[in-house]
């Protein structure tokens, strides 16, 4: 039997003694002023205690790792419809680019990567009445029935800087590939990268893939075939043009953001969320990479 509490325990311990070498995320001024020295961790066992250390329960701004919600919700409502416009393929280039999408005629590669992000939040506004408040009710249910809130400050600095976001939108639009208004989408876009979550919500909200579907209150979200589709999309999309080599260091699907924060599963096991916000040139999480090589390594449980 795996003892989590000395590998969650060691794990920590012998990474919140290393030096990053990554730097906080600027380009979201909002986002440049976080405590580097920020670090928590929470693994939840599929059965079992939640086994948290360090700033596990603080929040922080999940940034992109909103973008498997918003995906698992969009499924949830449309099935395969959602794959007429967006891709499922590794992008093999940075979040945000542009010329992948001009070359691809604005059918973004994935929706892990902004362009699709954005192709998602547009079926989101199209299909619900209030689409603000049913996403964050959704996380809210994920997470057990703690509220879920955004930072209204991290939205307004994302929509303050956020021009290539823009930009993405507006091809898209060219590209017959958004329904309703840009600003619209975009709103909605910035509105769920600002929500704010702990490891502690992030690594129980993330049993919905370890367990097949299944919400805390025992209600299916997703078809066991929805869930597994999406936790292969989190294995070789969900790190951006490093997903790769997070596949081949760590072995679990999983999410990051630019706040600093990823969260893994191995289904059938545990569910895991790190955050420590410098980042590397990728734009993930340096000791969050660390931190999740080293727990499956000695645990010797990731899912290859």
């Amino acid at each position: 039997m795996i003892q989590w509490n000395s590998i969650v325990s060691s794990v920590f311990e012998e990474v919140k003694l290393t030096v990053s070498t990554g730097q906080v995320a600027d380009y979201i001024p909002q986002l440049s002023g976080i405590d580097p020295e920020k670090y928590g961790l929470c693994l939840t066992p599929i059965s079992g205690d939640q086994i948290c250390a360090g700033d596990a329960d603080e929040k922080f701004s999940v940034q992109s790792i909103s973008k498997i919600y918003a995906v698992a919700l969009a499924i949830a409502l449309k099935g395969e419809d959602i794959w007429k416009r967006v891709g499922v393929e590794p992008s093999g280039n940075p979040f945000n680019s542009l010329v992948q999408l001009e070359y691809e005629k604005g059918i973004p590669r994935n929706p892990l990567i902004n362009a699709g992000a954005l192709v998602i939040s547009d079926i989101l506004l199209t299909y619900l009445k209030d689409p603000k408040q049913v996403f964050l009710n959704f996380v809210t249910a994920l997470c057990g029935g703690d509220k879920i809130q955004i930072n209204p400050a991290v939205a307004e600095s994302e929509k303050l800087s956020g021009f290539k976001n823009a930009s993405m939108a507006f091809f898209l639009k060219s590209f017959n590939n958004l329904d309703n208004e840009v600003q619209d989408v975009l709103d909605f876009y910035f509105f769920q990268c600002a929500i704010e979550m702990s490891c502690r919500e992030l690594s129980q909200s993330f049993q919905l893939f370890a367990k097949g579907g299944i919400a805390p209150d025992g209600k299916r979200i997703l078809t066991v075939s929805q869930t597994k589709r999406l936790n292969a999309l989190m294995q070789t999309c969900g790190f951006y043009d490093e997903s790769g080599d997070f596949a081949y260091r760590v072995g679990l699907p999983g999410k990051s953001g630019v706040g600093g924060g990823i969260v893994a599963v191995h289904p059938g096991q545990y569910s895991i969320a790190v955050w420590s916000p410098p980042l590397n040139k990728k734009g993930n999480s340096v000791k969050g990479m660390q931190t999740l090589e080293l727990l499956t390594t000695r645990s010797g449980m990731s899912i290859f």
